[in-house]
């Protein structure tokens, strides 16, 4: 227990698949519940998102860390009986299936629930459990295009575009994770435990809230907030500026070698350069092309102006800020290599040698995990002999 394990002592039964759900149940993990990630024989989804390292991908590394695995075949019903024996004590379940297809297993919120009455069942879908859309698989493209993220992410070319992480189902992960850690603290003065019901279209919603907002104030037109701002093309690069105050705009004008703009009444005021957002730009990015990064980002600091340079994931682990605030961990994992993961904000750094540094292979923890379930040794190979488990 304490602050760096608070929910030690606590058991998450994770039969969820991808991003969303093992995210959530991976940070249970490092907050030090005992999950037990509960998978196909081939492998949960997760594993073969993108490029295949001996059944891990950094989709899986990063959202199974610190659970332990065991494999079974739920469409046996030994493998469904093992998961209820794992049910007896769980204090949280957590699954992300299209509506219906755990409740075909037999693992449906009231089933749980008999078996273990304390649990706190997490569901996420991907567009609710009502309405036309809910029997449609959904990925995190998907989302971004449907709730409307893609369309404020345009670029010059004017076309819609993805933002390149899977944004969606991170948000849908982190609500889900916050509702159980307050249902986990309010189940103090309650009976039994509850279904939280989320899904990726309310986690996208969420996350762009305000956009949201601003974009139904005006009724869909898309408003331009400051003039300058956005991502502009230096001779090695790009920047991205941001400007708040009306007289930083002479400033930028100066440094840019457009000392006669910026003294130019009719641009004073935010507003005013808004109105004339055509003129302004197309010279302030011609302007930008005659610089390189570095000269251009030491000009920008002494004169205090919001700004930074593009960097690339290697650049940006490369960066002493990074390095020098610890906020990445180096991990060697298995099949994979030396990989870096982003510190849990409000935990200690992962350590490299301990169990929560590592996300573990297909069953690799399935004898074990039946073994403490009460299964012989016997048993649990006749079930590997039978494909009902992975067990070494």
């Amino acid at each position: 227990m304490g602050y760096d394990a608070p929910f030690a002592g606590l058991k998450v039964v994770d039969i969820s698949q991808g991003v969303s759900g093992p995210y959530a149940g991976m940070l249970m993990a490092q907050y030090g519940a005992d999950v037990v990630k509960v998978e196909p024989l081939e492998g949960e989804w997760g594993r073969f998102i993108s490029r295949d390292y001996d059944k891990h991908s950094a989709f899986s590394v990063v959202t199974n860390l610190g659970k332990r695995s065991v494999a079974l075949n739920l469409k046996s019903e030994e493998g469904k009986d093992a998961v209820r024996r794992l049910l007896e004590d769980a204090d949280v379940f957590i699954e992300n299936f299209r509506p219906g297809v755990t409740n075909r297993l037999g693992f449906s919120y009231e089933e749980v629930s008999k078996i273990s009455p304390k649990a706190i069942y997490l569901s996420i879908s991907g567009f609710g459990n009502g309405g036309p859309l809910r029997e449609r698989p959904a990925m995190d493209p998907v989302l971004q295009a449907f709730c409307g993220l893609m369309s404020v992410n345009q670029g010059e070319d004017g076309i819609p575009h993805r933002i390149g992480v899977v944004i969606c189902d991170m948000a849908t992960a982190l609500y889900g994770f916050q509702a159980l850690t307050t249902a986990l603290y309010a189940r103090r003065d309650e009976e039994k435990g509850c279904l939280i019901e989320t899904n990726l279209m309310q986690g996208a919603a969420c996350l762009g809230a305000i956009r949201m907002m601003m974009v139904n104030l005006e009724q869909g037109a898309y408003v331009v907030g400051r003039v300058p701002a956005g991502v502009f093309d230096a001779k090695d690069g790009y920047i991205t500026i941001l400007m708040y105050k009306d007289d930083e705009f002479p400033k930028l004008c100066e440094l840019l070698g457009l000392p006669l703009i910026g003294a130019d009444s009719q641009y004073a005021t935010n507003a005013q350069r808004v109105e004339h957002e055509a003129e302004i730009m197309p010279l302030i990015r011609d302007a930008f092309k005659l610089q390189g990064c570095k000269a251009l980002s030491e000009k920008l600091t002494e004169a205090r102006i919001l700004h930074e340079r593009v960097n690339n994931y290697v650049e940006f682990l490369d960066h002493p800020q990074v390095q020098e605030t610890g906020l990445v961990s180096w991990l060697d994992h298995a099949g994979v290599g030396r990989v870096p993961v982003p510190n849990v904000p409000g935990l200690k750094p992962f350590d490299a040698r301990g169990d929560k540094a590592t996300s573990p292979g297909v069953g690799e923890h399935s004898r074990e995990v039946l073994s403490d379930l009460g299964y012989t040794s016997e048993q649990i190979d006749d079930f590997a002999a039978r494909k009902i488990t992975l067990a070494s």
